[in-house]
């Protein structure tokens, strides 16, 4: 795990002040699916961004859902999951899935999604990187910074 090179927020507190979020998360692996969305609502609340959260059955599912949250208003979205490698392709078939999804969220819809989709190799990892006490990293608030970051640069842009 790097977490070398990583950016520092570029969110002054209070700066999304007007933005709404959608916060989207798998069900699987709840202990570390809850750090996540620990960590992203925490983020959100500093920034000053009104905030919902969504479940869902699993990382599949995230791009259908963050498309009707981004086509029914909301500024941005982020999403949230956890996929752990098993002994069969499907986790090839579903961290494709989510994230070429999730791209075409973004894309077709011209608001940012902040991924969040944790692929992994072991639970460990997810553990690493779910923003729990002992954590290394938190990609929850990570995915929340990176979405509300574009949607304010979006913002300018447009203006």
């Amino acid at each position: 795990m790097s977490g070398a090179g990583s950016p520092t927020t570029t969110v002054a507190p209070g700066a999304a002040a007007g933005l709404s979020v959608v916060v989207v998360a798998g069900t699987w692996h709840d202990v570390i699916t809850d750090g996540l969305i620990a960590g992203a609502t925490a983020a959100l609340d500093e920034a000053g961004a009104s905030h919902r959260l969504v479940r869902v059955p699993g990382s599949f599912e995230l791009p259908v859902v963050a498309k009707a949250a981004l086509e029914a208003g909301a500024d941005a979205a982020v999403a949230l999951g956890v996929i752990i490698r098993g002994g069969t392709p499907h986790f090839e078939y579903v961290s494709s899935a989510a994230t070429d999804g999730l791209t075409r969220v973004a894309l077709d819809t011209g608001k940012p999604v902040g991924f969040g989709v944790l692929t992994l190799d072991d639970e460990q990892q997810g553990l690493d990187r779910a923003g729990l006490l002992g954590s290394k990293e938190d990609k929850g608030r990570e995915a929340a910074e990176a979405a509300v970051a574009t949607a304010l640069v979006l913002r300018d842009i447009r203006a």
